[in-house]
Parts: structure tokens; sequence; C-alpha cells
């Protein structure tokens, strides 16, 4: 992509509050870094659990607490029914290992997605009467649920009752279920609203504790269980579902990680981070976002997601390993099916000149429908368009499901929603939110979409919209560029709406040079110091002189530590 289109600049920051921050004991560029974040009081970067939100507020948790502790007493056979990604699989974990340490009777479920579709459907609550185990009592649906209204009238019309876990936007309509817990359920008050779904398990299994007290159900044979022991699953989820890191978010992730640091973690979580090559010891965001997630959810992309609930149910260390194993190794199909049809759609984007049109929208009858969505979100990222990319829905071919990604400032549901209505019939159902879409349409109805989707895009997006603009955290002196300081940055917190430090400066460039045919390695000279810094997957030159847009990470080679620059952006 034509890099004149990418405009840096520096986040806004205020002093006062960084003077706070430092005054707190912040070292001068956290306390600036947090302070252009919107962090203005030391009690918002506190990490301790005591900090966290009580459960009181969340709606629907007392309830639940009661329906759970009285399925304990009564011995009742529960029945966890899972959503396939990486917030859905920690979720569907901490929920088993959870209730199996109140001494709970319980399995889970898994729907395949290719299957059964999303959510607790009537098809799958027959799948679950039927269990050899026996029909469960008890349903728990977790990260999913909300808007399940006919599979839980097809659970209650079998004399099976539901609780529903769930963060996801609720309908017009609320499921019939014994409880719902959700924070985003009208009438909630619970303050943090972008809990993952795995987090909103966590409280209730916090709120089945505190019920239990209450009924003096502990005792010195049956001791109260530590519930912290599963936080490094809670970390796991929340970061790989992408929601806001709020305040309570991030005490969430923190003692996750800090939990892992340690080296006390499930064993199957130990077993991803050795099969991904990452060490735990010095594990951050970054990890559980781009090592562990994807190799959860490639699972659930292209073959059955209990493989990944088991990884992190069991605890059979070996299990674990062989698990892992097989994780990272249908992770690397997922990246060369990937990376063949990212070849393919760009290949196919070589006669197209993005500048000429808003959205892009790409379909080829090979690709396969679970990594759709990852294609869809690298075109977005190359040429900053809303980008929607199609594949089969099945083998007949009649059918296609399209997955779409998009740019800020352009709401990719509402654009669908008004595709259906100005094209009545065309989209078969859709769902999504602001950023991510996925649809099935007639394979014949294609062109028809590309056509309305453009449509959308040239109405509603400006120029403006359409050029980059990267936010960075300005200028950092030469005296920061030590691994000391890359260690700092790496023990905070940072992730979706609380983003991990990019920093920019005028650089000379004194050479460059391609690695593998597709990454930039750079000796950059700023006064006298010189920098040496890579740009991953960019393979067009730099001018003599650029605006470097970078993060630093900290590289130990034969025992010494030195800090590289990864380019994110740079424009001439």
């Amino acid at each position: 992509m034509n890099d004149s289109m990418t405009r840096i600049i520096t986040r806004a920051s205020s002093p006062a509050d960084a003077e706070v921050l430092m005054r707190h004991g912040l070292h001068p560029v956290i306390a600036r870094l947090y302070a252009s974040r919107g962090v203005s009081s030391p009690d918002e970067i506190e990490i301790e659990l005591k900090k966290l939100h009580a459960p009181v507020g969340l709606k629907g948790c007392d309830e639940a607490a009661v329906v759970l502790a009285d399925a304990l007493a009564q011995k009742r056979r529960m029945l966890v029914v899972a959503d396939y990604d990486c917030d859905g699989a920690t979720a569907c974990a901490v929920a088993v290992r959870g209730l199996r340490m109140f001494g709970a009777q319980i399995d889970y479920l898994v729907p395949n997605r290719f299957e059964y579709g999303y959510g607790l459907t009537p098809e799958i609550v027959e799948l679950a009467a039927r269990r050899p185990a026996g029909k469960p009592e008890l349903l728990i649906t977790v990260d999913n649920g909300i808007a399940s209204v006919d599979g839980v009238e097809a659970a209650n019309a079998l004399g099976i009752d539901v609780l529903v876990t769930d963060h996801h936007l609720p309908g017009d309509e609320l499921p019939p279920a014994r409880a719902i817990v959700n924070p985003n359920q009208p009438g909630c008050s619970f303050p943090s609203k972008c809990i993952a779904g795995v987090g909103v398990m966590f409280y209730v299994l916090l709120a089945l504790r505190a019920e239990l007290r209450r009924r003096n159900a502990f005792t010195d044979a049956n001791p109260e269980p530590r519930l912290d022991g599963l936080l490094d699953l809670v970390a796991l989820g929340t970061v790989a579902d992408v929601v806001k890191l709020d305040p309570n978010n991030r005490i969430l992730v923190a003692q996750g990680l800090k939990r892992i640091r340690a080296g006390r973690m499930q064993p199957g979580i130990a077993a991803l981070f050795r099969a991904a090559g990452r060490d735990a010891r010095v594990a951050s965001g970054f990890d559980m976002g781009f090592a562990l997630g994807p190799r959860l959810n490639a699972a659930g992309r292209l073959a059955d997601m209990s493989l990944g609930i088991e990884c992190l149910t069991t605890d059979d260390i070996g299990r674990a390993w062989e698990l892992a194993q097989q994780l990272d190794s249908i992770n690397r199909e997922r990246r060369e099916i990937e990376a063949g049809m990212q070849q393919q759609a760009l290949d196919e984007l070589q006669s197209i000149d993005p500048a000429d049109s808003a959205t892009l929208t790409l379909f080829n009858p090979d690709w396969h429908q679970g990594v759709i969505g990852i294609v869809a979100g690298r075109l977005k990222e190359r040429f900053h368009r809303p980008s929607f990319t199609f594949a089969h829905a099945d083998e007949s071919g009649v059918l296609s499901k399209g997955s779409g990604r998009s740019i800020p400032g352009f709401h990719l549901r509402d654009a669908v929603d008004l595709i259906s209505k100005r094209e009545p019939g065309m989209i078969v159902k859709f769902g999504g939110h602001a950023m991510a879409a996925g649809l099935t349409i007639a394979t014949t109805d294609i062109p028809r979409f590309t056509t309305a989707f453009e449509k959308i895009g040239r109405e509603w997006l400006t120029a403006e919209a359409l050029s980059r603009v990267v936010e960075t955290d300005g200028e950092l002196e030469d005296a920061y560029f030590t691994p000391q300081f890359v260690e700092l940055i790496d023990a905070a917190v940072w992730g979706q709406g609380f983003p991990a430090p990019v920093f920019s400066g005028e650089f000379d460039v004194a050479s460059q040079a391609l690695v593998k045919d597709k990454h930039l390695k750079l000796q950059l000279v700023r006064g006298r110091q010189r920098f040496n810094a890579i740009w991953f997957n960019h393979v067009d030159t730099l001018p003599a002189r650029a605006m470097v847009a970078y993060r630093l990470v900290s590289d130990t080679w034969n025992g010494v530590a030195r800090v590289q620059m990864v380019v994110e952006h740079a424009a001439g």
C-alpha cells in the first residue's frame, strides 16, 4: 500500500495526570504513557485482586450462585455448552475446573461450528439430551446464550434448566433461563461492561463460593477452594477475545500473568507456551494474543475445539503436551492455508487499485470458510479498506459465507444491516459488530453484494477516514533504548483500548536490506546513535530520511540483551 496515505501523529497526554502518577512512584515515561491512555489517578493502575469490582453489582450473579449451589447439593448432572473461540474455550475450562473444585458432576459439549452454527440452538439441546452419560439436568452456557431464546425454550421443554453466562449484547427478547449473568443485559449496573465471557464465568464462581459460605458448606473435610488458580485461564481468554482492557480487566490479566511468570499455571497453558516456543517466565499479553490464542482458535476454525478445551482442562501433563503439539500443528496448517489464500487474494488485487474503491470484496471457491476472517483482516490491514472475503458454505456451493473486517469510523454490522434493507431477501443471515461481521448469501449474489457494499462505502467513507492515521507516544529519548526500560514496558498490561507503546521520531536511514525476501532490515541513525530496526512483512525501501513509528523489543543473543526497534509504519 502507498504509505503516503499514512499520517503519524502523537497521542495527546496530560502533563498534570502524568505528574500525579510520577509522584506515586511511576517511571516518568510510563507515567506519561498511562496519562495519555486516560489514567488520571494511581487507583486505576492498581493490579491487586482486592481492587476487583465485587460480584454484587453483576446482575443475575446471585441467582446463578443459588442455582449452582442447589445443583451441587442435589448432585445434579451439569453440562457446559461452550463457544468455539479462545474466550469460549477458556470460559469452558474455568467453568469445568472451577465447578469440579466444588465437587460438581460436570462435563462439556462443544458444538462443531460448521454443523451447528453459533450459540445454544435447539439442535444442540437435542444433542445434549442424548448424551451416553445421561440427560444433563442443568446446562450452563459460557460466552454465548444471550440470544438463544429457542434453544433455552427447547431445553425447558425437556425439563433441563439453563444458566446463561455471556457478555455479548442482548437482542429485544431475553431467553427464559433460570438465571442470566451478562453485564450488558438491561438493568445491570456492573461497572465493567467489557468483561470477557471467561471473566463473567469467573465472577459466577466467586458468587457461588460466597453463597456456599452463607450455607456453611465448607468444613475441614470439604475446604473452601482457591479460585485464584484459574486466573491464568481468565487472563488468556480476556486478551485473546480482544475486549477493552479497562482497569478491571487489566487486574484480571495482570494477576493471570503474574501466576504464569511464577510457574503456577494449568498444565495445558504451560504446554502451549512450550509448543509455541515462548518462555512463560517472561510471559506478556503479546504471548497470549499472538502465540497461545491463535493455537486454540485454530482448533475451532479448522478442526474441533474440544481439543483445545481438553488441553486446558486436563491435569495430565503428558496429555496436555500431546494436545498442545496437535494444536500447534493445526495452527501451522491454518497458517499455510491462510498464506496461500492471502497470496491468491493479493495476486487478484494486483489489478485493482484500492485508491479507486472504498471497499474490497473477494471470493474464491477454493477457500476454506474457517480462515476467511483472517484473510479479510490481512486485506484490511494492508489496504486500510473495509474488506469482505467469501468462501463456499458447503460442498454444494449454492450458498457462500462471507467474513468482513472494518476500519475505524465504518460500522460494519450497520452497513450489512443497511444492505439487507436495500436488497431484501439477498442476505440469508448476518451478525457482528462495528469492526467485524459475518453473513451467508447465495453464491450467485456475491457480485450484487459487492456493488451494494461499495455503494455504502462511497456514501459513508471520507478521504480522511480512508487515510491511515497512526497514533504514537511521540519521541523517546536515546537514554531509554535499554533492555531494562523494555522490561519495564513488558511488565505492564497492554492490549485492546490500552494500546502497547509505539514511539515515533525522525531518523536517517543508514542502510536497508531485505531479509528472507520479505522483511526490511534497517540501520537508523539519530545524532550520534545508531539503532537496529526491522519492518516485518514489508518490502518497499524507505527514503534517506523518514518519520518512523516503532516499538521496542529486547533481543538476547549469546547471552547479551540488545534492544531492537520493530517498525510499525514509516512516512517519507
